[in-house]
């Protein structure tokens, strides 16, 4: 898999060995990942970065997962099949493939040259989408997909999303107009001509927010897609009658009849994007790319909260 019979099974990982912020990182050498049944060995081409990396690199979801050290960070990931378990018919070795490759607990992750994927997480890579674009797609698209589809996202309804241009909300813009939906959204006014590119009719933050948005949708939204928190009185003033609403980032949505979303990794969902992006709907916009070593550096820039797509680091 590397140069020299001695790293044969061994790989170049950021990894650490305790919580902390950027500073904890390091570039070293880890054996390269076992393949399990139902499990396939993916060599990295691209992996993107998402804020919950370093979020559970403090620490933040202690209480959630468990954690054995070292820990190779990262989720997202687009690359090619280098081996194939014993239980993956689905895939061959030179599959182009891109995942949302979360596991059961915190440990072996895409910011390294290999990472072993579940079958589950699988999806092909769409021909439309470089590598690039195609590894900031899964955990991103995948959380606007299963927020809007577990919503019951229809044709005709009008759907709301907050924080519209953000990572996820701009995907979660084009997959509202793919399942059929007028998308109105919440952002400030220096992206509203992305959104109207995207095909949404944007909405500025700020005093008022409510009557702007019933200036535009007089009967409500059929649909609210939280992706911001914090706006919880805004979207129970918008709601429609009969409508529904969901947050990825404020678990009182409970105390109001939403639902409080964290995205599944599934194969079959990613495909529906894929096929998607392949017919035009449905693109990834890429703000950095970053090599490996400097995953520090990709990490500070999501930290900063002033990116404009997704952070891609190249092994």
């Amino acid at each position: 898999m590397t140069n020299g019979d001695s790293d044969a099974e061994t790989m170049h990982a950021m990894t650490y060995d305790r919580f902390g912020g950027p500073e904890v990182l390091s570039a070293t050498r880890q054996p390269l990942p076992k393949v399990g049944p139902g499990e396939v060995l993916v060599r990295v081409r691209c992996a993107a970065v998402n804020p919950v990396d370093w979020k559970i690199m403090a620490g933040g979801l202690q209480g959630m997962m468990d954690t054995v050290f070292p820990v190779v960070p990262g989720w997202d990931v687009a690359g090619v099949v280098e081996r194939v378990g014993i239980d993956a018919p689905e895939f061959s070795v030179g599959d182009e493939v891109m995942a949302y490759a979360r596991k059961d607990y915190v440990h072996g992750g895409t910011f390294a040259e290999f990472v072993s994927v579940p079958v589950r997480c699988l999806a092909r890579r769409p021909s439309t989408l470089s590598w690039q674009q195609a590894a900031g797609l899964p955990l991103a698209g995948l959380t606007a997909y299963q927020t809007l589809t577990r919503l019951g996202t229809r044709e005709g309804e009008t759907v709301l999303i907050h924080n519209a241009a953000g990572g996820v909300g701009s995907l979660g813009v084009q997959i509202a107009l793919a399942l059929g939906a007028r998308v109105i959204g919440t952002a400030s006014p220096a992206n509203h001509d992305r959104l109207r590119a995207l095909g949404a009719e944007p909405v500025a933050y700020g005093d008022g927010l409510t009557e702007r948005i019933r200036a535009v949708a007089p009967e409500g939204a059929d649909v609210v897609a939280d992706f911001v928190g914090g706006v919880l009185d805004t979207t129970l003033s918008v709601l429609a009658d009969g409508g529904r609403h969901a947050s990825i980032a404020d678990n009182t949505v409970l105390e109001k009849g939403g639902q409080w979303m964290w995205v599944r990794p599934s194969g079959d969902d990613l495909a529906v994007l894929a096929g998607w992006a392949d017919e035009g709907r449905v693109s990834v916009r890429v703000a950095d790319v970053f090599p490996l070593a400097r995953l520090a550096d990709a990490f500070e820039l999501s930290r900063s909260g002033h990116v404009h797509g997704k952070i891609i680091v190249t092994p």
